[in-house]
């Protein structure tokens, strides 16, 4: 299978929040720009593996900025990392107010996407090449993360496996 680069899946995307965006404070509404988010990683997924892609998980997303009404939200995703047959994707949300020419990083978020084969299995994914050096620092940083999170998945394994063996021997003596 042929590599493909990360500046071939990386993508811009812009939106207008309009008052149906907006939230009881007046904000735009923090749901709002999570499926922005995923939005936007999903398009750099699809282009990447070609095929139907699901979001696996989202990594923390913490909200620096409010969005309001009439701004222009703008989302930059990247291809950071491809393993057998998930990738992740960076995205940075922006918001720029049109009127005074304002830019606030509001939110960035690492998501997991997982690419499916026509019958919904998992299925291997084409290379990533790194071409710059931006790229290849993308890449480690992505692969640390990939660590963290196959430890931590591994870490509530063995603590759910170690609570099941705790509890079982009350249910199989109270009968």
């Amino acid at each position: 299978m042929e590599g493909k680069s990360c500046k071939d899946s990386n993508i811009i995307m812009t939106q207008q929040m309009n008052p149906h965006d907006a939230n009881l404070a007046g904000n735009v509404h923090g749901g709002i720009i999570m499926k922005f988010i995923d939005s936007a990683a999903l398009a750099v997924a699809v282009r990447h593996a070609r095929v139907n892609t699901v979001t696996a998980s989202i990594d923390r997303l913490d909200f620096h900025y409010p969005i309001f009404v009439g701004d222009l939200l703008t989302a930059r995703a990247s291809l950071n990392f491809v393993g057998r047959t998930s990738m992740e994707i960076g995205v940075r949300v922006e918001t720029e107010n049109l009127m005074t020419e304002q830019i606030h990083h509001t939110s960035s978020a690492y998501l997991t996407f997982v690419a499916l084969d026509k019958s919904g299995r998992p299925m291997m994914l084409p290379p990533l090449v790194l071409d710059t050096d931006e790229d290849q620092r993308q890449n480690l940083e992505a692969k640390t993360r990939r660590e963290m999170r196959l430890k931590e998945k591994r870490r509530k394994r063995q603590t759910m496996l170690i609570q099941i063996a705790l509890l079982t021997p009350k249910f199989l003596h109270s009968s």
